[in-house]
């Protein structure tokens, strides 16, 4: 099983230099230590290695994303990255034979503009900026968990490629603009638990704010109680505004497409590449298939994590108390 783990893996193998002012905000604020670096990666892989329950991922960029989400504890990443595979059992909905690089599901959504990644300029150190379309998306032909898996294929990709997001975390902007009660109706609560638990807990990439705008007026008060249904830390970097020009608050003008008031091409270029950088991942995906967690050969002393969760130990999701 490593074995394979080994092979497929070894063409993403190699370790990508920080730009120096995110290589210094590394050192700062996630004690990173540039000359231990494959050290500390070299810790992490023996130790999964050792893990008769894990089958994963071995590629130096996963795990020193993983060193990273974690401020380089590599006890911190251990339970991280276990949590990582044996969590995605729980969320079926979303990690589930579709979530494929080239499934032609993902790749309509991907065309349809709902998930946008905006690029940053070369030497911001900020985090990385997502801007999620809820109101454009044909309710009667996909779920929400259909949007939900394919941002989570891209924040695999922002985990593996993204400098910023890895060391400066990332921000979602959701756009609310033509949301209509179709798209209310369709939301997944549960799913939106589960899955905001998942993030929190076990992707390495943290989470810096959630910014809803163009929130029609009359539903503004239905989305402030959303926050009930993030982890307790993300709780408070939600914010929720009609004003359209909110958007600037959260992103600079010049990075974003013209259809946002920026200047930066159009949403159409962002969709063209990211389909790109979708398609890049192909193998990778197809790959990811075979990671994941196999509880039966979990070593018992493996399971003693002193950690609240919102899922049992076993993966398995607990209903939340919501006032």
């Amino acid at each position: 099983m490593q074995l394979i783990t080994m092979s497929i893996t070894k063409e993403f193998a190699g370790v990508r230099p920080l730009p120096a002012e995110l290589q210094r905000k590394a050192i700062d604020e996630l004690n990173e230590v540039p000359d231990r670096v494959l050290s500390d990666i070299a810790a992490l892989r023996e130790w999964l290695l050792k893990q008769p329950h894990l089958c994963s991922c071995l590629s130096d960029q996963f795990l020193l994303s993983f060193l990273r989400g974690s401020k380089f504890s590599l006890e911190k990443a251990k339970h991280k990255i276990d949590r990582y595979y044996t969590l995605q059992a729980s969320i079926p909905e979303v990690f589930n034979e579709h979530r494929l690089a080239d499934d032609a599901q993902v790749l309509e959504i991907i065309r349809m503009g709902v998930i946008l990644r905006i690029p940053l300029d070369v030497g911001d150190t900020g985090p990385a900026v997502t801007i999620i379309r809820a109101g454009s998306y044909d309710t009667q032909k996909f779920k929400f968990q259909d949007i939900i898996r394919v941002g989570s294929m891209f924040g695999e990709i922002m985990m593996l490629e993204d400098d910023n997001a890895n060391v400066s975390g990332y921000i979602e902007i959701m756009d609310m603009a033509g949301v209509t009660a179709a798209h209310l109706f369709a939301l997944q609560p549960q799913l939106l638990s589960k899955f905001s638990a998942f993030a929190d807990e076990a992707m390495p990439t943290r989470q810096k704010g959630i910014h809803f705008i163009n929130v029609p007026t009359s539903f503004e008060s239905g989305f402030n109680s959303l926050r009930a249904f993030f982890p307790a830390k993300i709780k408070n970097r939600v914010s929720v505004s009609s004003d359209p020009e909110a958007i600037f608050e959260c992103v600079k003008r010049d990075y974003l497409p013209q259809e946002y008031g920026g200047s930066r091409g159009t949403m159409q270029d962002i969709i063209g590449q990211m389909e790109s950088k979708m398609l890049s991942y192909r193998e990778y995906f197809e790959q990811s298939h075979l990671f994941g967690s196999n509880e039966k050969l979990r070593d018992d002393s493996a399971a003693n994590i002193d950690c609240q969760s919102y899922f049992g130990l076993d993966g398995s999701f607990r209903m939340l108390d919501i006032d």
